[in-house]
């Protein structure tokens, strides 16, 4: 697997921050079918495995993967207070269901499941996310089978094509931009540029 040049300076940015429990989260904004912004805060998974892609988890009945179903394009945010930097990630988004062919796919999915406590997985037998709460609403705190994956349980992947790291220490702050080409054998490449802060 080729490692692209933005996940050193992640890695040692995750690595850095390690002791605050939120440095996992992160913003991941999608366009609605009206063509404006939805954004939303997430859980970082970790990669995919042999890949830059990177993994979190959703519901299918949550409307973000109505809006990745009509425009796939999407761009986390994220923000390490520790070390003043942010990386901002943007690509194609990849809902993994119950239904994806792609077997190693499904076996992420299924390890991702499996590595969910307890509660998170209780989440996913909760009432339609997003739709108003009624008497008939039900919230159940007990865990469904941690082996295999409710059918609205999906893996989120995030395909980076770029990356805008910004580090808000020096003066003048360091920023760096990563893209994402295909070269003449059609295998993907990064080309990486400074830029002004």
């Amino acid at each position: 697997m080729y490692l692209a040049p933005w996940r050193s300076p992640l890695a040692l940015a995750l690595h850095r921050n390690r002791s605050l429990v939120y440095a996992r989260y992160l913003q991941l904004a999608t366009v609605n079918a009206n063509g404006a912004p939805a954004n939303r805060t997430l859980v970082f998974r970790g990669f995919l495995e042999g890949s830059n892609h990177l993994m979190f988890v959703t519901d299918a009945r949550s409307e973000k993967t109505l809006q990745i179903a009509h425009n796939p394009q999407g761009e986390v945010c994220w923000y390490f207070p520790k070390t003043r930097e942010q990386f901002r990630i943007a690509g194609l988004l990849h809902l993994v269901d119950h239904d994806r062919e792609n077997l190693a796919w499904q076996s992420s999915r299924r390890a991702t499941w499996q590595a969910l406590s307890d509660p998170a997985r209780a989440q996913f037998t909760w009432s339609h996310p997003g739709q108003p709460r009624t008497t008939e609403s039900t919230f159940s705190r007990s865990a469904p089978d941690p082996s295999e994956p409710l059918p609205n349980f999906c893996l989120l992947l995030l395909e980076p094509l770029s990356v805008d790291h910004l580090e808000l220490r020096g003066d003048p702050h360091n920023r760096c931009r990563y893209f994402c080409q295909n070269n003449q054998d059609n295998d993907r490449h990064w080309l990486i540029q400074a830029m002004n802060p």
